[in-house]
């Protein structure tokens, strides 16, 4: 369903402030804007704003009081695990030790996520995942780009699993990769995904073997961490100063 121009302002508005937040552009010496100074800013009405407002304290970006005005939240009250809020601060404050956090989360969930996709991943699911391999293997003979279907299949395990809070981590899994696949190929220096890896989880998923999926996605992820380890102590720049392509 198309939104209407009220809700398409209303999420332009969560995203620029949502930017805003992440990136440090409020403080003590620049404090968030009030109500009416926003509406004016952005053509908005007051309910318009208010909804804006309303999605970014849902997120743990904004506090607001009547008679007390609205205020940005300290960092640690801010939702991670909201796409929107992992994936503004990926592309705008982006850090090896976020970074390191998310490949940490990843270690502890995939792994158990595809052990069970093997065991219990109904027809339509292994589908999927054979499809999102297929295509990885594809991008890398045509030379074309290999993340969309990289993030196809982490996604495509992730919901064969079965389990509604595994599936329910796709929309960050999708936010994080982006921005981390991207820095591991550039550390690597190439642009090509790691498709005889992945194929050691789906065949492993697709044959029924839980035990070879986990151990093969835990050596995939382990990998992807150890490398975002290196690039820190090597001295890389962080992705922030990588141009994205």
């Amino acid at each position: 369903m198309a939104r209407s121009d009220g809700q398409n302002l209303t999420y332009r508005i969560v995203q620029a402030l949502g930017v805003a937040i992440v990136s440090g552009g409020y403080s003590a010496k620049n404090p968030f804007p009030i109500e009416a100074d926003l509406c004016k800013q952005y053509g908005a009405s007051r309910s318009v704003l208010r909804e804006a407002v309303k999605m970014l304290t849902a997120k743990g970006l904004l506090s607001a009081r009547p008679r007390q005005g609205t205020w940005v939240q300290p960092e640690e009250n801010w939702n991670l695990l909201d796409p929107d809020v992992l994936r503004w601060l990926l592309e705008r404050k982006p850090s090896y030790a976020l970074l390191r956090e998310f490949a940490q989360v990843r270690l502890a969930v995939e792994p158990k996520a595809a052990a069970l996709a093997a065991m219990i991943a109904p027809p339509e699911a292994k589908a999927a995942i054979r499809t999102a391999i297929d295509q990885m293997a594809q991008a890398d003979r045509d030379e074309d780009d290999p993340l969309p279907s990289d993030i196809a299949f982490h996604l495509a395990v992730l919901r064969a699993s079965g389990n509604r809070f595994y599936s329910q981590l796709s929309g960050v899994t999708e936010s994080a990769l982006r921005i981390s696949i991207r820095m591991q190929n550039r550390y690597k220096g190439v642009r090509r995904a790691s498709v005889p890896d992945h194929k050691k989880i789906s065949d492993a998923i697709l044959a029924g073997d839980a035990e070879g999926a986990e151990l093969a996605t835990r050596a995939l992820i382990q990998e992807a961490l150890d490398l975002i380890n290196k690039a820190d102590s090597d001295g890389v720049p962080e992705p922030r100063k990588i141009r994205r392509s």
